[in-house]
């Protein structure tokens, strides 16, 4: 099984259609929902299909405390979205179409892979790492741009650079603050001096600068007024599923 796509992206060697892209950021941001869930519609193109070996129960919620019915087995469904313990997925119930989260130990891929599960939970790993990131404002390295974006907001200054193998090129953020100028005044009666607002002025508080290859983070710089000279985080980069059959 490959481990690297043009030497950055960790490839989990799956026989997921050729198109399992990541998906960008979509408007909002991956706070918005559960975050103990990875729901994948937010980070892939395509859907993602699964055989039912056993029939098994579909709950309502993810700890699985109320009960919507039982999953058909012998038959394909779609997933949805993941947690450490549970997969939610779309299908046949024994009565009519039913959604719902599921044991794992229900399912097995379309594809003949060992790595299957392997590769879903480094994924719902990478993106709880992601989530803290991003509630917390910061960046590392191995994310993707979108990411940066969702947690950063838009760069200060870019720089792209585009050959036949692919782009890179660095982003800029830099942290401003306003700074209040004074000057002394006499009072023309009592000759008392106090300070008075001449103007303000925005100046540089701190800097990050992150270079990226093919979308994805290679290297974080940090000015020490910004994150306190702190060592640069690393995460797993982004998991592509691909097909790398005949």
């Amino acid at each position: 099984m490959k481990r690297a796509l043009m030497g950055l992206v960790l490839v989990v060697g799956l026989a997921w259609p050729a198109a399992g892209q990541i998906r960008k950021a979509r408007e909002g941001g991956l706070l918005e929902q559960d975050p103990d869930v990875v729901y994948l519609d937010r980070h892939f193109d395509e859907s993602f299909e699964l055989v039912v070996v056993k029939e098994a129960p579909v709950y309502s919620d993810k700890a699985g405390r109320h009960r919507l019915g039982t999953l058909k087995a012998d038959q394909k469904v779609k997933l949805e979205a993941l947690t450490e313990r549970a997969y939610r997925v779309r299908g046949q119930g024994t009565r009519d179409g039913i959604a719902g989260w599921v044991p794992p130990w229900a399912f097995k891929a379309t594809w003949e892979d060992a790595d299957f599960v392997a590769g879903l939970k480094q994924l719902y790993q990478r993106q709880q790492e992601v989530k803290k990131l991003i509630a917390a404002r910061e960046v590392a390295v191995g994310m993707t741009l979108a990411e940066v974006a969702e947690s950063l907001g838009q760069p200060t200054r870019t720089q792209v650079r585009r050959t036949g193998k692919g782009q890179s090129g660095s982003w800029e953020f830099i942290d401003y603050e306003e700074v209040k100028h004074y000057v002394a005044v006499p009072d023309p009666l009592t000759g008392v001096v106090y300070q008075r607002l001449s103007h303000v002025t925005q100046e540089e508080r701190g800097k990050t600068r992150v270079e990226f290859a093919d979308d994805v983070v290679t290297a974080v710089e940090q000015s020490e007024s910004r994150r306190g000279g702190g060592n640069v985080r690393i995460i797993v980069p982004p998991v592509v599923f691909g097909w790398w059959g005949n």
